[in-house]
């Protein structure tokens, strides 16, 4: 399920009728307040902050401007949109780093959150800005939680500083001693988490602060868990003053209501969010881009991102030529194949794009499988087939389906999808996205 999508069509059915009238009504504009304030309740999102929300909302709709306007129903979308960006913080929150090395970033949360995966993200993230990041096994009890690390740290290709199940503190300090010494300018503390808050791990925590007086306190929670994700966020908030959240699991089947409420409950802003399995898969938390999802307007500037981190500017430009010459080819499909893949599943890309919700491509993913299988049976062309790929025939393709090790069926679904994917691209290329929804027979992909 695409993130908040069971809200957002909840938000889009409420002022679809919204904007069938004219002139909105005093009790039309309740009725729809009751039936944000349902859906909100339904997405999970915290009592009180719907309740406060609805009332914020409720009191600048009914103003006289509202009323009185020729759009009422395009202004109340401004107003439901600019108080979910408020709840969620307004603008991004950045990482802090410290005046003086290295920038310590203390993990903390509860088991099955995914809090020594998220280390894993964040130093890839901050690798990418330059860093050189130096990970600290402070998780001393968990059965292999040292060693959970280490695999974490080689797929993020960075050291683990470790010593043993010994003191944390101990551990914490060693760690920023040895970065000093080797060049580390960031650590990331991986500390210990429970099944459930007690006074010994919260305890631990507060000694593991206090003796490394942490750039920033990052608790990580399972947005699938709903409130209860809320009542650990104030919790740890409460005894750690953390600054800020890292959202796991939003790409799963969540209803999105921690998202909504974290920020209004402890007042410490939501700053990353993942959004799959991958190293690669975390980003930046915008409330002002995930308002504008829920509303079903879209998120292009997150596709623009990943976009960019996909392919660079001048495979960019290469592509265009190409495509305005019409010399793209088999090699070049492959090529943005693999790109694709990098920017992770097709459904939530087209979900960013304003007016159109994911739901036509909800069985489009890109498979690690297929992309293995097109590859072998591109390779197992001729240089000139695959320039020109008109030239297979019959013959050409039980020999390229026979070098490949797949059927004369597969080849013919590639040179079907490649043709497809062509007449796509050439659309976008002359007509943007309208010509990519009046598209029949779904995502080539």
């Amino acid at each position: 399920m695409a993130l908040f999508e069971s809200l957002s069509d909840r938000m889009n059915h409420i002022f679809s009728k919204l904007r069938n009238k004219g002139k909105l009504t005093e009790l039309e504009i309740k009725q729809a307040m009751r039936e944000i304030r349902v859906a909100l309740l339904e997405a999970d999102v915290n009592y009180q902050v719907v309740k406060d929300f609805t009332a914020k909302v409720s009191e600048k709709a009914l103003g006289e401007d509202i009323l009185k306007s020729l759009t009422p129903a395009q202004q109340i979308v401004k107003i439901v949109n600019d108080e979910l960006c408020a709840l969620m913080g307004s603008t991004h929150q950045k990482l802090a780093i410290s005046d003086r090395q290295p920038t310590i970033y203390m993990m903390c949360g509860l088991q099955g959150a995914g809090k020594t995966t998220m280390c894993g993200k964040l130093v890839t993230y901050l690798k990418k800005q330059g860093k050189k990041v130096l990970l600290a096994a402070c998780d001393i009890y968990r059965p292999a939680a040292i060693q959970q690390l280490k695999v974490v740290g080689t797929k993020a290709g960075t050291e683990v500083f470790e010593m043993g199940q010994i003191d944390p503190v101990k551990i914490a300090k060693g760690a920023i001693d040895y970065a000093l010494k080797n060049g580390y300018d960031t650590v990331i503390i991986d500390t210990a988490g429970r099944l459930h808050i007690d006074e010994a791990l919260m305890n631990e925590l507060v000694n593991v602060k206090k003796a490394v007086n942490p750039t920033e306190i990052l608790l990580v929670v399972d947005s699938m868990t709903g409130q209860d994700a809320v009542t650990v966020a104030d919790t740890f908030n409460k005894t750690l003053d953390i600054t800020g959240v890292i959202m796991t699991k939003l790409d799963g089947d969540t209803r999105g209501g921690a998202a909504l409420s974290i920020k209004a409950v402890t007042g410490k802003p939501i700053k990353f969010n993942g959004t799959g399995e991958k190293m690669e898969d975390l980003e930046p938390f915008h409330p002002e881009r995930m308002a504008s999802r829920i509303l079903g307007m879209g998120d292009v500037l997150t596709l623009i991102e990943k976009a960019q981190d996909a392919i660079s500017q001048e495979e960019a430009l290469a592509l265009q030529k190409k495509l305005k010459e019409n010399s793209f080819t088999l090699e070049d499909y492959l090529g943005q194949l693999e790109s694709m893949k990098k920017m992770g599943n097709i459904q939530d890309m087209m979900a960013m794009i304003p007016g159109m919700n994911g739901k036509q491509f909800k069985d489009a993913k890109v498979d690690e499988k297929q992309i293995a299988r097109t590859k072998a049976i591109i390779q197992s062309m001729t240089p000139k087939e695959r320039r020109n790929p008109d030239l297979i025939k019959s013959s050409q393709k039980k020999r390229i389906a026979k070098g490949s090790g797949t059927t004369i069926q597969d080849v013919n679904q590639l040179l079907k999808q490649f043709e497809l994917t062509k007449d796509m691209m050439a659309r976008m290329q002359k007509g943007g996205m309208k010509a990519l929804r009046g598209m029949k027979g779904g995502f080539p992909f």
